[in-house]
C-alpha cells in the first residue's frame, strides 16, 4: 500500500548530475559472490575444525587424526584469507555504488536525505553510528528514488540491515571464542560459532545483492519515467 509523500521534492545542490550505477550495480553483484563462494569455502574449513576438535575431544589418536587437524588448520587459514581479501573488494566497489547512488538520490529529491552526503563513505567507518547511519542513508535513497509521491516500504533494507548487524557481533564473538579456545571442547565450540557466523555471512551477501538491484532498478526506472525535475536534465 502506498502514501502520498508529505512534501514535494527539491533541487539538490547546483551541479549535481545522475549517472547510472547499473555497471557499479553490476560488479558489486559479481564481487557479492566471490563473498558468498569465500564464505562457503570457510563453512567446509570450519565443519572439518569441528570435526577433528570433536575427535580429539572425544580421545581420538592416531597419524590419521594429526594430519586431518594439520589439514584443517591449513583450510581455516586459507579460507580466512579468501573472505578477507573478498570483503575488502567488494567493500570498495560497493562503496562506490552506494556514493553514486547517493548523488543519484538527491538529485531526485535532496528533501529526502537527514544526513550530509559525506556519510555514505563516513558512516561505515565511524563508531558507535556505523550501526545505524549506513541503514538510513540506504533508506532515505531509497524513499527519494521511488515514484513521485509514493512512499516505498523498507522491508528489504530493514532485512539487510538486521541480518548485517547479527552477522557483525556474532563474527566478532566468534573470532573471539576461536582466539581463547585451549582445549579440544573450546575448539569444537568455537568452530561451530564460527560456522553460524559464515551462514550469516552468505545470508548478509545476498540481501545486499537483493538491495543493490532493487535499488538500482528504482534508480532506473525513475530515469526513464519522464518524472525527473528539471534541474536533473543537461
Amino acid at each position: 500500500m502506498t502514501t502520498p509523500m508529505p512534501a514535494p521534492p527539491y533541487a539538490g545542490p547546483p551541479g549535481l548530475r545522475l549517472r547510472p550505477p547499473a555497471a557499479l550495480a553490476r560488479a558489486t553483484a559479481v564481487l557479492l559472490g566471490l563473498v558468498v563462494a569465500s564464505d562457503l569455502f570457510a563453512c567446509s574449513a570450519d565443519l572439518l575444525q569441528r570435526d577433528v576438535a570433536g575427535d580429539l575431544a572425544d580421545g581420538g589418536t592416531g597419524a590419521g587424526l594429526i594430519d586431518r587437524a594439520d589439514r584443517a588448520d591449513t583450510l581455516f587459514a586459507a579460507a580466512g584469507v579468501a573472505q578477507g581479501a573478498a570483503l575488502v573488494a567488494t567493500a570498495v566497489v560497493a562503496l562506490c555504488w552506494l556514493w553514486r547512488i547517493r548523488v543519484n538520490a538527491e538529485v531526485f529529491d535532496a528533501s529526502r536525505h537527514r544526513l550530509r552526503r559525506g556519510w555514505t563513505i563516513g558512516a561505515w567507518f565511524c563508531p558507535v553510528v556505523n550501526l545505524w547511519f549506513p541503514r538510513r542513508i540506504v533508506a532515505d535513497s531509497w524513499d527519494a528514488s521511488a515514484p513521485w509521491g509514493v512512499r516505498s516500504g523498507h522491508a528489504p533494507v530493514n532485512a539487510w540491515w538486521t541480518v548485517w548487524l547479527a552477522d557483525l557481533f556474532v563474527g566478532r564473538f566468534a573470532d573471539r571464542g576461536y582466539g581463547r579456545a585451549e582445549t579440544a571442547d573450546e575448539l569444537r565450540e568455537a568452530a561451530g560459532t564460527m560456522l553460524f557466523s559464515d551462514c550469516l555471512d552468505i545470508a548478509a551477501a545476498a540481501l545486499t545483492f537483493v538491495v543493490v538491484t532493487r535499488l538500482t532498478r528504482l534508480q532506473e526506472r525513475k530515469v526513464l519515467s519522464g518524472e525527473l525535475p528539471s534541474y536533473a536534465i543537461g
